[in-house]
């Protein structure tokens, strides 16, 4: 691991080893694979990536889940810098949701605006059930009623980048994530 990283001029020190993601990363499929198993190609759930930060831990998940699945993307955001707008904007359309499980891989969930919207644009687009898959939680941050179904690691409320996560567009090809370095 890469003692430390800039980005746009700003300092960030390591906090998570690959390692220790990849890790992360086995224990959850096991719950989820434990979870579907026995689901066939008829009822197979939807794996529903939250692009862009999402896609690598949606790669690394996909490799470890042993049921039939459905792939697809969406495309929200609440970020600008390094801080949240809460405001979440939706830029896709999801089709093919209709009496589905859908399990919604999120990279990070911190305050939940992101996860609340996403629950609640899928029920109304006819999700018969939606659980939600977390690489990374801010519980400090996270005060919504919704649960969070399979959470890799929980993490201090601070900005971070890497392992698909970004700051202002760059760092997400770090496969180790770091923390805000003030």
């Amino acid at each position: 691991m890469e003692n430390r990283i800039t980005l746009h001029g700003r300092n960030f020190k390591p906090l998570i080893p690959n390692a220790k993601l990849e890790e992360a990363i086995d224990i959850l499929a096991e719950k989820i694979n434990h979870d579907f198993e026995g689901v066939t190609e008829e009822d197979a759930p939807i794996l529903l990536c939250t692009l862009n930060g999402a896609m690598i831990f949606m790669g690394e998940l996909l490799k470890r889940i042993t049921f039939p699945c459905i792939v697809k993307a969406a495309k929200l955001s609440s970020y600008e810098g390094t801080r949240s707008t809460g405001i979440v904007k939706s830029e896709t359309v999801i089709k093919g949701i209709e009496g589905r499980s859908i399990i919604v891989v999120e990279d990070i969930v911190d305050t939940g605006n992101t996860v609340e919207a996403m629950e609640k644009m899928l029920f109304s687009l006819g999700a018969a059930d939606v659980r939600i898959c977390t690489m990374l939680l801010k519980p400090e941050v996270y005060k919504k009623q919704i649960p969070l179904d399979y959470v890799a690691l929980e993490i201090p409320n601070k900005f971070i980048v890497g392992f698909g996560l970004d700051y202002d567009e760059l760092g997400r090809n770090s496969k180790d994530i770091y923390v805000l370095d003030e």
